[in-house]
């Protein structure tokens, strides 16, 4: 079978086939980091002593089980006589990069070093116990365990144990260490004891960063709208309206020249409205739910009279998505047609799949992290994001250690690491209503959860959807994300995209490696629609332009000023919260 679509190639690919691919786009990921600073569930925290208890359990465990025991130790041993005669053929796994430098083939001793390592790493994972009746959790929880002390016990997070930071310092005349030191101390005092990931020193906020011309027109206490310029002489009559996460910036969706999905969007004439988000205080530990809700309804208001438009096309965005939804319920609960299609990105609204997000998530730890954010006001999001880095040690942690400290090295000027880095707090009340969300998983019972005084059921939200998963998203499972895309009432076109968190939504054109999948059939099952999913080539972008220009109404002539007498303009994009510390 062979589409057409829009110019970009199709052809029909199995279920085993799209799957088969993930570990492989997985571990080609270019920003693998950036989507694991995120972590694993961005609302609940791992708390050291957690941590010790799940290793304290893991070694019971192999205590419990002496035949795996003597099974993997006898295997060690053999592996370890093998490498000491040279006859090992023990391998880094394709993508670990660690032991790149050709030292690690070529001389003896660091060779078997490595292999050593490699094979005493891959016993002590042979040893988590594999999931019994359904229970995946505390499996993932000692898996993750042991990774965090099998990558912190790698050679090559020493001096010595790292070729290339010797070689480094002898072609430096030591000055190498001198700069790592100096970096370390920074980080010390600077970055909470933890390597930087991002030289933040090229990036700009409003000028190589959230650089789409455009102009604040709406602010309240939680948001400031940005109206964007028109960049075509006509545009559609019906407005876009994009709400970011709240966690992170909302420059994500605008992040840099040719790789804005804002730019992108307002260079076909579709007009743009976008939510920036408020970083909450201490003070603002009331702001929930409800308050995002209605102050998202607020800034529909100021878009609709803007552009003279009846109703609007939605956009959500990851928690931003979760927000979008439960004003859509609202606004079906409440008869209110002002929104005429929604897009919701990488937004999980069926929390039951198992996954990253879920890993830590138990009773304790949600009442111990509720408890912090009741007592601070807020979520932290420089602490979370340093907590979630060593959900993925080697790329967030090890990597830098060895880049910052042994090799002397300022980190790489990369903007998506330095969107990642400028994260936000989370409020308490409403970090305690997404656990909600999580924890009961509510949204797919009609219902059981209200907001605004009105009972959600997202099967009333009847206008046109167009849901994007990630193939290899760790935060928000693409199976989790197809099931909540069932649990609305009107037409929905599902769209999974070949990559990660960070990268389907950052999915520019020019990437050769870029795909998506497409099912005209609207499966119930996850598996089931990926056996006939269609791969196409390109970015999905290009795929939604064309639904949502579908969906924009006729053009005209574009508006030779931003705002209106009612919403003025009141400063230039991007504006003053994004900046707010």
């Amino acid at each position: 079978m062979r589409l057409e679509n829009g110019g970009m190639a199709a052809s029909t690919i199995s279920q085993t086939d799209i799957l088969a691919q993930a570990e492989e786009l997985l571990a080609e990921e270019t920003i693998a980091a950036a989507n694991a600073i995120l972590g694993a569930n961005p609302f609940v925290g791992v708390d050291v002593r957690r941590l010790l208890e799940t290793f304290t359990e893991y070694l019971a465990g192999i205590v419990r089980r002496p035949d795996a025991l003597a099974a993997e130790g006898s295997k060690l041993a053999s592996e370890l006589v093998r490498i000491a005669a040279g006859v090992s053929d023990v391998a880094p796994e394709g993508g670990d990069k660690r032991f790149a430098d050709p030292t690690w083939t070529e001389n003896p001793v660091y060779h078997r070093v490595m292999q050593a390592y490699l094979a005493w790493r891959s016993a002590m994972h042979a040893l988590v116990p594999s999931a019994d009746d359904g229970e995946w959790k505390k499996p993932e929880q000692e898996r993750f365990v042991v990774r965090l002390l099998t990558e912190a016990l790698a050679p090559t997070n020493l001096l010595a144990g790292n070729p290339a930071a010797l070689k480094r310092a002898f072609e430096t005349g030591g000055m190498s260490l001198v700069r790592g030191m100096r970096n370390f101390i920074i980080d010390l005092w600077e970055n909470g004891g933890m390597p930087q990931s991002v030289d933040k020193r090229p990036f700009q906020v409003g000028r190589n960063i959230a650089p789409t011309p455009g102009a604040v027109i709406y602010r309240s206490d939680l948001l400031e709208l940005i109206q964007y310029a028109p960049a075509a002489k006509q545009i559609y009559q019906r407005p876009l309206m994009l709400v970011p996460p709240q966690i992170n910036k909302y420059y994500i969706m605008d992040l840099a020249p040719k790789r804005s999905l804002v730019e992108y969007a307002v260079a076909r004439g579709v007009p743009v409205f976008l939510v920036s988000w408020r970083n909450p205080k201490p003070e603002n530990r009331d702001w929930g739910v409800d308050k995002y809700v209605a102050e998202t309804e607020k800034a529909l208001d100021a878009v609709l009279e803007i552009s003279a438009s009846p109703d609007a096309n939605l956009l959500g965005v990851c928690s931003g998505g979760m927000t979008s939804s439960l004003m859509l319920g609202h606004l079906a609960a409440s008869r209110d047609r002002r929104i005429h299609s929604a897009t919701l990105l990488v937004t999980m609204l069926d929390s039951s799949e198992p996954s990253m997000t879920g890993m830590f998530t138990t009773p304790e730890g949600v009442a111990a992290s509720l408890a912090e954010s009741r007592r601070k006001g807020v979520l932290d999001g420089a602490a979370m994001a340093r907590l979630f880095a060593w959900l993925r040690p080697n790329d967030l942690v090890w990597n830098y250690w060895v880049n910052n400290y042994l090799m002397g090295n300022d980190p790489a000027a990369y903007d998506i690491l330095f969107w990642n880095a400028d994260s936000t707090n989370l409020p308490a009340a409403l970090h305690a209503g997404f656990l909600d969300l999580l924890l009961r998983n509510p949204l797919m019972r009609a219902g059981e959860v209200t907001v605004l005084d009105t009972p959600i059921d997202l099967r009333a939200v009847d206008c046109d959807m167009y849901i994007v998963a990630g193939l290899t998203d760790h935060i928000c499972s693409w199976r989790a994300v197809h099931h909540g895309a069932q649990l609305f009432g009107g037409k929905v076109e599902f769209v999974l995209n070949s990559s990660g968190h960070v990268q389907t939504l950052v999915a520019a054109p020019g990437n050769f490696k870029s795909r998506y999948y497409l099912n005209p059939n609207p499966e119930p099952e996850p598996d089931q629609w990926a056996k006939a999913a269609v791969e196409h080539k390109g970015t999905w972008w290009d795929h939604w332009l064309g639904w949502i220009d579908r969906r924009s109404g006729d053009k005209r002539a574009a508006p030779a000023s931003l705002g209106s007498r009612r919403f003025p303009q009141l400063y230039p994009a991007p504006g003053h919260y994004v900046v707010e510390r």
